[in-house]
């Protein structure tokens, strides 16, 4: 916890100890509580410890040859999560933990030292299946060391994806015990979001008992949730009937009211085009206000390079751009904190990803004044 102390998190939660301490002792679990409760935290404290302890035998006893030292194997659905979750891990500084990606971005020419030296890789399940799984003899001494497997984003495995996935976890499990010293195999550790029996359904996927942490004890803000009813239109559709202003326009002309009063908003929607739509109308509305505010706002999809990605999501953290709109890719636990306000394009889905989405607003949702003579009354608080 002195690596955590330096920076500002002096005490865990009651549900990060309790997730922790099953792992500890052995037993497959899933925390599976409110966005922004540090569900992070609960799966590093016992994977990162056992990296730690086991790196400080070998500098103990630098002459003896140690292969039995601890590492850990993080998955998760998408590339964003990963980097964010790197950058958590390397903050702590902990000189002995050499954590690293290992994903289709990762450079050919770094994937052997990563396979060979790493001892906390971060990939995804592609990369799992194709990379690793099919080359595990390359990979028996980290499969002979390897304590935890942490699936993060874990109720994201649903339907015929979850399905393959959960195919991968019995495979990667037989490799695990096949290499395994007394056959036993890694602790796996999920983080999940809102789902209601989480214990059930991750055990169905990795094909074992699991138990459950769904208790939440971190305190949290009071939010805002409101549905908004696009205006009416001169234009007629079926029978006469006037139609309504799209989604995606009516979504642009909140984001840009939202950064016009400088609020950090996020703005979701499912396609990569309307992403793109959002970003360009919502810049197009700002410059007729303050023609400073348009390259404060940007789109956020998969398909960029990864160095366009990290420097949006590091722009978002910094408070540099006040609006984003983007497609999933930034609702699955990407830390960002002090958001103001979450708009939500459409359905999304599922009932968990609205509630992660909307979660990533850290506090009340403001309504401000509108930069054009269109006041905005059309909301309708529902909790």
């Amino acid at each position: 916890m002195n690596a955590y102390g330096t920076l500002g998190i002096h005490e865990p939660y009651r549900h990060q100890i309790q997730a922790a301490e099953l792992a500890h002792a052995g037993e497959h679990v899933v925390i599976a509580t409110g966005t922004a409760s540090g569900k992070s935290l609960a799966y590093q404290l016992p994977a990162l410890d056992a990296v730690h302890r086991s790196e400080l035998r070998v500098l103990a006893d630098p002459g003896k040859i140690h292969d039995d030292g601890a590492v850990t194997l993080y998955l998760s659905p998408t590339k964003a999560l990963a980097a964010d979750q790197l950058a958590a891990i390397r903050a702590l500084k902990l000189p002995t933990v050499r954590a690293e990606t290992y994903d289709g971005d990762t450079d050919p020419a770094s994937r052997r030292w990563i396979r060979d030296h790493a001892n906390f890789i971060l990939a995804n399940p592609d990369m799992l299946h194709f990379g690793i799984l099919p080359n595990h003899a390359w990979w028996a001494r980290f499969f002979r060391r390897l304590r935890y497997v942490i699936v993060d984003e874990a109720h994201s495995y649903r339907g015929v994806f979850g399905s393959h996935v959960a195919n991968l976890m019995r495979r990667l499990r037989r490799i695990c015990a096949y290499y395994s010293p007394d056959g036993s195999g890694p602790v796996f550790i999920a983080a999940s979001a809102t789902a209601s029996e989480p214990g059930t359904s991750f055990g169905r996927l990795i094909g074992a008992p699991v138990r459950a942490v769904a208790e939440d004890s971190s305190p949290h803000g009071s939010t805002t949730v409101a549905f908004w009813e696009p205006a009416l239109t001169e234009l007629r559709g079926e029978n006469g009937a006037k139609e309504r202003r799209t989604a995606v326009a009516e979504t642009a002309d909140l984001l840009a009211n939202l950064v016009s009063s400088r609020v950090r908003t996020i703005a979701f929607i499912k396609s990569r085009r309307g992403a793109e739509t959002i970003a360009t109308i919502t810049k197009r509305l700002l410059d007729e206000v303050d023609p400073s505010l348009p390259q404060r706002v940007a789109a956020y999809r998969s398909g960029y390079l990864p160095e366009e990605r990290r420097a949006l999501e590091k722009s978002l953290r910094s408070g540099e751009l006040l609006g984003v709109s983007s497609t999933s890719a930034l609702e699955l636990g990407i830390d960002i904190s002090g958001l103001d306000a979450v708009l939500v394009a459409g359905w999304p889905g599922t009932r968990a990803s609205l509630f992660q989405q909307i979660g990533r607003a850290a506090g009340p949702v403001r309504m401000p004044l509108p930069h054009s003579s269109r006041a905005m009354t059309r909301w309708t608080p529902i909790w």
